[in-house]
């Protein structure tokens, strides 16, 4: 069985890889969850600002450890 995990709970190697896919989701063409600041061109930077105000939409699932 699998569980939500809290953000806090995320190790650093998960919020890479979120900001990482965000990151392409923008590069892509998918719109900005948030103003984008002038001159900011950078899919990454704004990633990045995204995952600090927490309106990234991906989530991380840990397997149970009971059944590993």
């Amino acid at each position: 069985m699998k569980k939500h995990v809290e953000l806090s709970t995320v190790t650093q190697y998960e919020k890479a890889r979120i900001v990482g896919a965000r990151a392409l989701q923008l590069a892509m063409g998918a719109p900005p969850l948030i103003k984008v600041p002038d001159g900011m061109i950078s899919p990454l930077k704004l990633a990045f600002l995204e995952q600090e105000k927490g309106v990234i939409p991906l989530s991380v699932m840990h397997a149970d450890s009971k059944h590993n």
